[in-house]
């Protein structure tokens, strides 16, 4: 029998006598059953040539017995490894979670399985199972987003700072290094921050900084004023605006004899960078240097 019978068969190209020939064989059940199968299955683009790349590595690593296979069944072993290998990167990929990311000076809306909504701000990212979502309302996030939820089953942020749960309310949360946010505008959140848990109604925040909490009023039934193109602050380390606005306008970021550890109350738009820059050096008293996508922000020597 030819070396190649098989590929023949499976490309339709074998003579009809041959291909009565081999539906008398006994392994011609197997072979129909094995093409039945694979031509009903989907897969996910799939590197093949890395794939058996990694195969016989792992082969010329082990000892075998070889163990000398007439031609069909010889054949029905790869086929079969190949399905194997279909098989799993299918259901590999689809129990990935969805993931959504925004670079610096992006905003992205997201609308979840269940109808709830987020906002993401620039420089975020979220990940979610489509999944497994009507049994596991979970979102793990990175940076900020703000939060509108469809009344239903319990509701989890999860961060590295905390956990935020909600059965259906809207609320903002914040998640960048050293810095942790949740301000509830609608409804009842919780909190779940170093082993604590701590209960926010409406027109409460909540906000970490350097490990230090504090909480704070904020207005019932709003949103967070970045929906409306502003960064606002209340007390919080320049260093901290210096970041948002990093992150508002994609630029690199450099200071000069400054205090980043000073607090700033106030507001910069998130669309006129010019104003932007002279509504964070007034209140702080220290000047800017702009070139190009680059700004310095100094003071001057007394």
């Amino acid at each position: 029998m030819q070396e190649n019978y098989l590929a023949k068969w499976l490309n339709n190209e074998l003579p009809e006598e041959e291909v009565a020939q081999f539906k008398e064989s006994k392994e011609y059940a197997s072979y129909k059953k094995l093409r039945d199968v694979t031509d009903r299955l989907t897969a996910p683009e799939f590197d093949m040539d890395k794939a058996w790349n990694n195969l016989n590595n792992r082969k010329s690593l082990q000892e075998s017995k070889v163990i000398k296979l007439n031609p069909f069944k010889k054949y029905l072993s790869i086929a079969a490894a190949v399905v194997l290998v279909f098989t799993a990167s299918y259901f590999y990929y689809a129990n990935l979670n969805e993931k959504v990311y925004t670079q610096y000076a992006e905003r992205a809306e997201v609308v979840l399985p269940d109808a709830s909504e987020i906002q993401l701000n620039a420089g975020s990212k979220i990940s979610y199972s489509k999944k497994k979502w009507d049994s596991k309302r979970d979102v793990a996030l990175d940076g900020e987003a703000f939060f509108k939820v469809a009344k239903g089953k319990r509701f989890t942020v999860t961060t590295d700072n905390g956990t935020v749960t909600v059965l259906g309310t809207q609320f903002n949360v914040e998640n960048r290094k050293d810095y942790f946010e949740v301000a509830c505008y609608e409804g009842l959140v919780s909190v779940q921050h170093n082993n604590e848990e701590i209960k926010l109604p409406a027109g409460n925040a909540l906000i970490v900084v350097k490990g230090e909490m504090r909480t704070m009023e904020i207005p019932k039934n709003g949103e967070p004023s970045w929906l409306s193109n502003e960064s606002s602050f209340k007390s919080i380390p320049l260093k901290f605006v210096l970041d948002e606005f990093k992150r508002q306008f994609n630029m690199e970021i450099s200071t000069q004899n400054i205090d980043t550890d000073q607090l700033f109350t106030g507001s910069f738009s998130n669309t006129d960078r010019d104003l932007a820059l002279k509504s964070i050096s007034a209140p702080s008293q220290i000047k800017f240097k702009l070139e190009g996508k680059t700004v310095l922000f100094y003071a001057e020597a007394p």
